[in-house]
């Protein structure tokens, strides 16, 4: 199916092809490692659905990703767009978090799957170290195909393609000896004076050698099936299985010494391919200068190496959850995988209720009855949980009826872990976890969770308060805002005011549509410097003036100088950008006055899109005396203005002129459609993710006909 053109039938024959491309693009790129990630559209979130050359373990924090997430598949898919990393230290610049959890060497690049259709996800591919830093001409070239081949088998299935739970592991070909070479190279390595082991993927000794066995102390049946690191207590220690991890994700040989007690000093030399990790135990006959110490005794086990990481990557990703719907976005996609738990409730503790802030895999009758339970209830162990300040797990519904009897008939789950989220003894919520089968929680997950817990405490603090000040905030806001825009005959209008995707300070962008009879209205759109409560503070100031002189029936130019006025009498030293429209519909003409503002898009029928050219006055707040000139355009049924602020236009690395005329060719392109819909338009064209560094306004006007009785 991978060198054909022809559309898989069904769902599982799509995975098998999907499979078989992956294998080849890895094959064909000369990449250790390949990982499959398609869009899961009902979050929507990144799905891994297919690896190659790394243990599914290896990827618990990466099986579920948020399309925004700081990684080089999501930014790929983004940006429609090759992304490469020729090094460690690059990821470590560019993508600080996930270089936090995969601290060794490699090379990785990320392509985006985007079909006719959609958009469908993304490739990642990584490299053994010692590869060349820079992507090659031929490799760029095989990637592309490879993606464009995969994004056309989806484009053309008559299916979706399935979204496992865990990611399939599809092999990678490795070179096979002849089955009658076992025995002689069985009895070529029991020659040798050193010993041999093989270790699969996953870290399990599959094949030791008699001598292997007798300088590590243990029977070689005991051997296989182990992991080192587990089965030999005196490699317990993170260190010794960190170099497993860094062979298997680098490629790259590496070499260790460790003592087996009491005085027996091992060098393991371990060589990784696609199929495994052959090690070398050669002995030493005293300690080398650059060996480690050996690790003091311990009285419980160290937590996996791979754990250790993964906390770092979470502790990471929890510092930049800013909303309480990002934190439990968060905990769903990227903690949730990582423990294998399909289940979560995110309780906020309130006036001594713990309020449901966020769920994951519960229908929606059990969180109304779990929601606002108080903190003495015995319905759950919640507020037992909480008041004590001591994570519970329960590893199956006995143990929970144990303590609460009613529980486990509440949600039908089967194991449970209660995490108290508690900072400096102030209790802020509690956080579950649960699983759809019995799971008994070990040493290293209890300690991980607790840790977490501290952490998810301090993320939902913080999250609470950023939405508390964001709706004061947002209603401060919509309180300086006009709540609705008047009806005028001959007169359409659409407006939109988006603040910027970040931060809590109030904008300082203001608009306002006036009507001063019944054929004259008045339109103007502004911005003042900065944003702060002074900036939300003036510009309430300087609509007002503007509506106070503009009913009055003061001229175009004169609204804005004595405006001008008004901001030297109050003394601010902020500035004010500003542009005034009247609108006479009776005489079918528009009158502008602008104070450095940015200038309109002016839409006439039969005529492209252009920008008005309207001589400018200085911004408000400059000179007291300033003159303000005035322009006057033909306003003839059909005719659309377009007021916008800065933001619309101004964006980081983009050119201004540039930004607006594609929003000019969009403005033509959207003639005569509903303004409603146009004005969507033209703010998704701009800001396509939802995503904005500055406040935008935007204000359409369209002129359809005379007012009644009027030629």
């Amino acid at each position: 199916m991978s060198g054909s053109d022809e559309p898989p039938r069904g769902a599982e024959a799509l995975d098998d092809a999907l499979g078989v491309a992956l294998a080849d693009m890895v094959r064909g790129t000369g990449a250790s490692i390949g990982g499959l990630y398609l869009i899961e559209e009902a979050e929507p979130v990144l799905r891994l659905a297919a690896l190659c050359g790394l243990p599914v373990a290896f990827s618990a924090p990466w099986q579920r990703l948020p399309l925004t997430a700081p990684v080089p598949v999501a930014d790929a898919i983004h940006d429609d767009a090759l992304v490469c990393l020729g090094s460690q230290d690059e990821m470590a610049r560019r993508y600080p978090r996930a270089a936090a959890a995969l601290p060794y060497p490699f090379a990785l690049a990320a392509a985006p799957l985007t079909g006719v259709r959609r958009r469908w996800g993304g490739i990642v591919l990584m490299w053994p170290a010692a590869r060349p830093r820079e992507v090659t001409p031929r490799e760029r070239g095989h990637i592309a195909s490879s993606a464009r081949r995969m994004a056309r088998m989806l484009d053309d299935a008559t299916r979706p393609p399935t979204l496992p739970d865990q990611p399939r592991i599809v092999p990678v070909d490795a070179a096979h000896h002849p089955v009658q070479t076992g025995l002689a190279a069985a009895d070529y390595l029991e020659r040798l004076p050193e010993g041999a082991l093989a270790l699969d993927l996953e870290g399990r000794i599959t094949m030791a050698s008699t001598t292997a066995a007798h300088l590590l102390g243990r029977r070689a049946d005991r051997l296989l099936g182990t992991r080192p690191w587990q089965s030999l207590s005196w490699l317990d220690d993170p260190v010794y299985e960190d170099h497993y991890r860094t062979v298997v994700l680098s490629r790259a040989p590496v070499s260790f010494t460790a003592l087996r007690p009491p005085d027996h000093w091992l060098t393991f030399q371990l060589h990784p391919d696609t199929s495994g990790i052959s090690v070398r135990v050669v002995p030493r006959g005293e300690r080398p200068e650059d060996a480690a110490p050996p690790a003091p005794a311990r009285p419980l086990p160290a937590a996996p190496t791979g754990r250790l990481y993964q906390l770092v990557h979470l502790a990471a990703a929890l510092t930049e959850a800013v909303t309480v719907r990002d934190l439990v976005t968060l905990i769903a996609h990227q903690i949730l995988p990582a423990f294998r738990a399909p289940g979560m409730v995110l309780s906020s503790a309130d006036a001594g209720r713990l309020k449901i802030t966020g769920h994951h895999g519960y229908p929606a009758a059990t969180i109304e009855r779990l929601d606002a339970l108080s903190l003495e209830t015995d319905l759950t162990p919640a507020g037992q949980v909480l008041a004590s300040g001591t994570p519970a797990f329960f590893a199956d519904p006995a143990e929970l009826a144990a303590t609460d009897p009613q529980a486990p008939q509440i949600s039908g789950k089967q194991a449970w872990a209660f995490l108290p989220l508690i900072i400096s003894g102030r209790p802020v919520g509690c956080c579950i976890l649960s699983y759809d089968h019995p799971h008994a929680f070990t040493a290293d997950e209890r300690a991980v969770l607790t840790s977490l817990s501290g952490l998810i405490a301090q993320a939902l603090d913080r999250a609470r308060l950023y939405d508390a000040k964001h709706r004061l905030v947002h209603e401060l806001q919509r309180a300086l805002l006009p709540r609705a825009l008047p009806h005028l005959h001959g007169l359409e209008v659409a407006a939109r005011y988006l603040p910027a995707g970040h931060g809590l300070e109030v904008g300082g962008d203001f608009f306002d549509v006036l009507r001063l009879d019944d054929t004259t209205a008045a339109a103007l759109i502004g911005d003042v410097e900065g944003h702060s409560m002074a900036a939300a503070a003036l510009m309430g100031q300087v609509r007002t003036a503007i509506h106070a002189h503009a009913t009055a029936g003061t001229a175009p130019g004169q609204v804005l100088a004595r405006t001008n006025r008004l901001l030297g009498d109050l003394d601010s030293e902020l500035l004010v950008s500003c542009l005034y429209v009247q609108l006479d519909l009776a005489r079918q003409e528009a009158a502008f006055a602008s104070a450095g503002h940015v200038p309109p898009l002016l839409h006439q029928p039969g005529r492209p899109t252009g920008v008005l050219d309207a001589e400018p006055g200085p911004l408000l707040g400059i000179d007291t005396g300033a003159h303000y000139p005035v322009t006057t355009v033909p306003l003839l049924p059909g005719t659309t203005l377009a007021l916008y602020t800065d933001g619309l236009v101004e964006l980081p690395g983009t050119d201004a002129t540039r930004t607006t005329s594609d929003l000019a060719g969009h403005l033509d392109a959207g003639d005569g459609q509903d303004l409603e819909r146009l004005i969507d338009r033209l703010v998704r064209h701009t800001t396509p993710t939802g995503q904005h560094t500055d406040d935008i306004a935007v204000l359409l006007l369209r002129a359809t006909r005379p007012p009644d009785g009027q030629s």
